[in-house]
C-alpha cells in the first residue's frame, strides 16, 4: 500500500488473508501541511505504520520523521526514488529546441536562467525564491527566473512579482506541462532551484541533475534532497540552502551560475551521481531486496527452496 489512500485496504487484506503487509510512505499529512491537516489522515498513517510488517520510505530524513511520529523504527527501511537516465539526457534535446523555449520566455542567449518546476504550494518555498532574485541581480544582472506549475499560491506570486518590480526578470507559467516539455525546460536552464521547506525526496532535483544542471535545494527540516545533492568536495553537484532565507537562496544561485566552468562541473557531477546511485534500476533492485528479506523472515523454508 502506498500512503494513506490505500493503507486501509492493506490492513484489511493482511487481517483477512494473513499476507505480509508493506506500507510505502512518500510523505505524511503533518509534513505536507506544516503541522496542520487532517487528524483522521494522520491517524490512518499511524495505524498503517503499526500494522505493517515493513515500512518503506524514500529518504533517511523521512525515516527520522516517521520515528518521531511513533512509527516503529525497526520496521522502517529506506529506498530512494530514481529517474530514467536515457530519457533525462541533455544530448537528446536539440540546441534549436533550447533556443526556441528560452525565446518563449524572452530569455536571451547570454541570460542565465534559473528554473523552478513543481507545485505552487507553501511548502515548496517558491515565494522565497522570488524574494531572492533582487540579491541575485546585484551579482548577476543578466539572471532570469522561470517558474512553472500550478497551485494555491498563483495569485500571491503574481502580486509578489509586481510588488518587487520583477516582471522583466521572473516569468510565471501557471500550467502543468508534459514530461517531454519538462525535460526541455531542464535542458534550457542554467541552474534549477528547489527551496522546499518540506521535501521527503524531491525527484525534480534528480531530474535536473540527470540533465547535467547544478541544483540549489532546501536543506533544513525534512529534506530528502539533502541526501541527494552533494554540496561540497570533488563530487559537488549543487548547493544546500536555508529555504526560509532569500539571501541564502540567492547565495546558492549566484555560486552555481557565476563561473561557467564550475557550473559545467557541477552538472557533470550531478549526472554521474544519478547514474551511480539514483536510476530506477537501482531503486527496483533495492525494492526487490526488501520484499525478499521480508518474505524470508516470514517463511524461511519456502524462500530457501
Amino acid at each position: 500500500a502506498h500512503d494513506w489512500l490505500s493503507v486501509i485496504s492493506g490492513i484489511a487484506i493482511k487481517r483477512e488473508l494473513g499476507l505480509p503487509f508493506v506500507f510505502h510512505v512518500h510523505s505524511t499529512e503533518k509534513g505536507r501541511t506544516l503541522g496542520n491537516g487532517s487528524e483522521v489522515i494522520s491517524n490512518i498513517e499511524y495505524r498503517g505504520g503499526q500494522t505493517a510488517d515493513l515500512v518503506v520510505t524514500v529518504s533517511n530524513a523521512m525515516k527520522d520523521e516517521l520515528v518521531k511520529l511513533g512509527f516503529p523504527a525497526e520496521k522502517i527501511r529506506v529506498c530512494h526514488n530514481g529517474v530514467d537516465p536515457q530519457k533525462y539526457c541533455r544530448e537528446e534535446v536539440s540546441e534549436e529546441k533550447v533556443k526556441e523555449l528560452r525565446q518563449t520566455y524572452g530569455i536571451q542567449d547570454n541570460d542565465l536562467m534559473t528554473l523552478y518546476i513543481g507545485r505552487l504550494v507553501w511548502v515548496k518555498g517558491v515565494d522565497k525564491l522570488i524574494m531572492a532574485m533582487p540579491r541575485v541581480l546585484e551579482k548577476v544582472p543578466n539572471a532570469k527566473l522561470v517558474i512553472v506549475g500550478l497551485g494555491e499560491m498563483q495569485d500571491y506570486l503574481e502580486k509578489l512579482v509586481h510588488n518587487l518590480e520583477l516582471q522583466d526578470v521572473v516569468k510565471l507559467r501557471f500550467e502543468f506541462i508534459p514530461e517531454e516539455e519538462r525535460i526541455a525546460h531542464y535542458a534550457a536552464c542554467d541552474v534549477a532551484a528547489f527551496p522546499s521547506i518540506y521535501e521527503p525526496f524531491g525527484i525534480v532535483a534528480l531530474e535536473a541533475m540527470c540533465m547535467e544542471k547544478p541544483v540549489v535545494v532546501g536543506a533544513t527540516g525534512v529534506s530528502g534532497m539533502r541526501e541527494v545533492v552533494v554540496p561540497s568536495g570533488p563530487d559537488q553537484c549543487g548547493f544546500h540552502i536555508n529555504p526560509n532565507d532569500p539571501a541564502d537562496i540567492a547565495w546558492g544561485i549566484i555560486n552555481a551560475i557565476q563561473d561557467p566552468q564550475r557550473k559545467a562541473k557541477l552538472g557533470e557531477n550531478g549526472r554521474k551521481r544519478v547514474l551511480q546511485e539514483f536510476s530506477w534500476d537501482v531503486s527496483a533492485k533495492r525494492t526487490i531486496q526488501l520484499y525478499a528479506e521480508l518474505l524470508e523472515s516470514k517463511n524461511p523454508k519456502s524462500c530457501a527452496r
